[in-house]
């Protein structure tokens, strides 16, 4: 075991003092699909000690082309990403602390998680979460590394409270549209460039040579060779509500009401319920035999199958419905089935 990091710890940059410092360092990334997994094993392969894996999703077949921590029967047995990714991830090292969140990435929950984390990385694929993340960095004044993919192309910079502009600076308006993989696809390079990109500035981070980091945002085109770097130093607002002069972090609020969103690119819509609604797995299958719904029950979550539409009911209550995206629509079904 002794030998495990000879052949990184013999890099000049990391070395032994290196070493140690990532062997103390807890890390969260954020989703587990394409990128957080492709991240989940560099790290743990590199030797950090501890990861937070936060994901709210299910493995399906569709996943298996870019995300390398999954295989058919995690598909088949429709198994949480971050249970899957954990049985892959000890059999790569045994010794490996992680903790998982199979749940939405919320205000409450990043919070908590900057706080308590050397180093948060962006594997998401949504600017509403990215903005969540970013908040609870600067708040914590803790660095994180945003990364996204699409197509052929990737993006990726290291936001440093204090040292930027931070992620609102640069999106004062959320944009209306996105390319996702859903609507355009992508290549399994770009997601492993990508990743492989955010892993590196995540070593230099933890194991103290951040003035090796990069200085401007890396954009880069595998399909078509080209790349581009963009210096976003001269965009910093000193009004920014998350790292001006007087931040209020305004994507951690949280109201204590059911929120509906319809995910990007995935025909799905989304509800997680107010805090202090209870709905169980029994009060699910009620529901679906109420329904005449199809209805599957596993450790991890209740399948409900209703004419066109597949509804997944997590522990904590929250609810995936596939095969629609209009939000009015959700909630109405979301209240035929639980009032």
């Amino acid at each position: 075991m002794q030998d495990r990091y000879s052949r990184q710890s013999r890099f000049n940059q990391i070395g032994t003092d290196g070493q140690l410092k990532l062997e103390k360092a807890t890390v969260a990334v954020i989703g587990c699909g394409a990128l957080g997994s492709a991240i989940a094993e560099t790290l743990v392969r590199a030797g950090v000690g501890h990861l937070h894996l936060v994901d709210r999703d299910i493995v399906e077949y569709s996943n298996l082309q870019r995300q390398q921590l999954f295989h058919e029967q995690h598909a088949k047995d429709m198994m949480p990403k971050v249970v899957a990714a954990e049985q892959r991830l000890r059999e790569i090292r045994s010794d490996v602390q992680l903790t998982l969140t199979m749940d939405h990435a919320d205000g409450r929950l990043l919070d908590d998680l900057a706080s308590k984390s050397d180093l948060l990385l962006d594997a998401t694929d949504n600017f509403e979460t990215r903005l969540i993340i970013n908040d609870a960095a600067h708040k914590h004044r803790r660095p994180w590394i945003y990364g996204a993919c699409v197509g052929s192309t990737g993006v990726v910079f290291p936001f440093i409270p204090g040292e930027s502009a931070c992620l609102s600076c640069l999106l004062p308006v959320l944009p209306s549209f996105n390319e996702t993989c859903d609507t355009v696809g992508i290549i399994g390079p770009a997601v492993q460039t990508t990743a492989a990109l955010q892993c590196v500035e995540a070593l230099k981070w933890l194991t103290g040579k951040r003035e090796a980091m990069m200085q401007k945002v890396h954009h880069f085109d595998l399909w078509n060779h080209s790349r581009m770097d963009v210096g976003i130093s001269q965009i910093k607002r000193s009004n920014c509500r998350t790292c001006g002069e007087a931040p209020v972090f305004p994507a951690l609020s949280t109201e204590g009401q059911t929120k509906l969103t319809a995910l990007c690119g995935r025909n799905t819509v989304q509800v997680v319920p107010d805090r202090k609604r209870t709905i169980t797995f029994d009060d699910a299958e009620r529901a679906g035999k109420l329904a005449n719904a199809v209805v599957r029950r596993t450790p991890y979550f209740v399948e409900l199958l209703l004419s066109e539409y597949r509804l997944i009911l997590f522990e904590n209550g929250r609810l995936l419905i596939h095969g629609l995206h209009d939000i009015q629509q959700g909630r109405k079904l979301y209240h035929r089935l639980f009032g």
